[in-house]
């Protein structure tokens, strides 16, 4: 009788590793389109475990929002919607508003949809260039990435950029840490295991790299490695 591998039950969301979203207090996203707003005032920063950074806490016609927080943002300060003459750190704008050369955050992947990319404590873009169908904007890994000018995206860095610099120290930190996310720690190797945990796994070779191209209709024991591999070996 086989045995159901890690990669088999992290894919089948078992309790072990189901995302932990009944924790959230709330989904970090700008107002809906179309709402006529101005500015709102900034009335509490929360730490949401689910978010490694802060998010700031708004209230529109008796309703909650939440915001992605900006690096140097208050509580009592004013953030603006759609005006381009206040360029302030934390400030939403369509794309099309921002100058170029900005930092910007939270940039939506779809006019709408409350912001997809650069949302991790720390991090930022910047607008490279602007045309009538696209706006051009380097991510954080250094990549180009095109967006459509409609857009919104948040003014400055995100909050809490010192979270990378404290070490964890302890294997027994990162493990509490990972399982607060429901996240696999720590993460063995497939060739490190028993033959009956993985298929890469036995103790009758010291040979690290087992891995070989596999089907990409392999069933889902063995559907590990290079999976459809399109190609292997060394470049010549």
């Amino acid at each position: 009788m086989g045995k159901r591998i890690i990669a088999q039950r992290r894919g089948s969301g078992s309790p072990l590793y189901r995302f932990p979203d009944f924790k959230t207090k709330a989904k970090a996203k700008y107002l809906p389109l179309g709402i006529d707003v101005n500015d709102l005032e900034i009335v509490d920063i929360v730490k949401n475990s689910l978010h490694s950074a802060p998010l700031i806490k708004l209230k529109y016609n008796g309703k909650e929002y939440y915001h992605i927080a900006a690096e140097g943002v208050a509580v009592g300060q004013r953030i603006k919607y759609y005006d381009p003459s206040s360029l302030n750190s934390g400030d939403v704008l369509f794309l099309k508003q921002i100058p170029e050369g900005s930092l910007i955050f939270n940039i939506e992947g779809v006019p709408g949809d409350g912001g997809k990319f650069v949302r991790a404590s720390g991090t930022t873009a910047r607008i490279i260039s602007k045309n009538a169908d696209a706006v051009i904007v380097e991510m954080p890994s250094k990549k180009k990435k095109l967006f459509n000018p409609n857009c919104r995206a948040t003014l400055g860095v995100v909050a809490g950029s010192g979270r990378v610099d404290k070490p964890f120290v302890k294997a027994g930190n990162k493990y509490y840490y990972a399982k607060a996310k429901h996240h696999l720690y720590p993460k063995v190797s497939g060739s490190a295991m028993n033959a009956v945990d993985h298929p890469f796994g036995n103790k009758r070779s010291s040979r690290k790299s087992k891995a070989k191209p596999v089907s990409r209709h392999a069933p889902p024991g063995r559907k590990v490695g290079y999976i459809a591999a399109r190609r292997t070996g060394r470049k010549k």
